[in-house]
């Protein structure tokens, strides 16, 4: 999300299209406040699983899309919409869940260094995939877009088979689903 977020202007003057590249940028960001707001609307009652799942699947497929435009296999002016529809599966899915995830999910004696090293790994990961983006999307426009989409099926796949749901589980009750309590 963030290398995508860094490199937007790169991006949209690579594809083309009639929007200047700010202009494009400045939608992607309000569609990304928007759908913000429609995840913490959501989180409590789809549950984080539902929506990481839908995410993955939705994210992964708008960024094929756009890596078949940036691969000149598509017109260009589709990586927008494809984009916008990235982010309205990122922000309500990914974007929110991280954060309240990696908070219920560490068991009440490591909680507090569970979810610092949830967010430094996080973060870290970001640094080095926004330093590679620009080298790889050099060799192939659409290359990155594709490398991305993979990792939304592993997402997918991993949320699927090893993420419990943690929507209305007591954090003690967690911690026993998970088998670290103590009782």
């Amino acid at each position: 999300m963030n290398a995508l977020l860094y490199y937007l202007n790169d991006i949209f003057a690579k594809a083309g299209g009639s929007l200047s590249p700010d202009l494009q940028a400045i939608i992607i960001g309000v569609v990304k406040a928007v759908f913000t707001a429609v995840g913490m609307a959501l989180i409590d009652r789809l549950g984080r699983r539902t929506l990481l799942l839908i995410g993955s699947a939705g994210m992964g497929a708008c960024l094929v899309v756009a890596g078949l435009a940036m691969s000149g296999l598509l017109p260009g002016w589709i990586v927008l919409p494809a984009l916008i529809g990235f982010i309205a599966f990122f922000a309500p899915s990914t974007g929110a869940v991280i954060w309240v995830y990696i908070s219920e999910v560490f068991p009440t004696s490591v909680r507090s260094r569970g979810s610092a090293i949830g967010a430094s790994t996080h973060w870290g990961f970001d640094a080095v995939i926004a330093a590679a983006f620009p080298a790889i999307a050099a060799v192939s426009g659409g290359l990155p877009f594709f490398f991305f989409a993979a990792m939304m099926a592993a997402q997918f796949c991993l949320v699927l088979f090893y993420f419990p749901e943690t929507k209305g589980v007591p954090l003690e009750e967690m911690e026993r689903r998970l088998g670290v309590s103590k009782d």
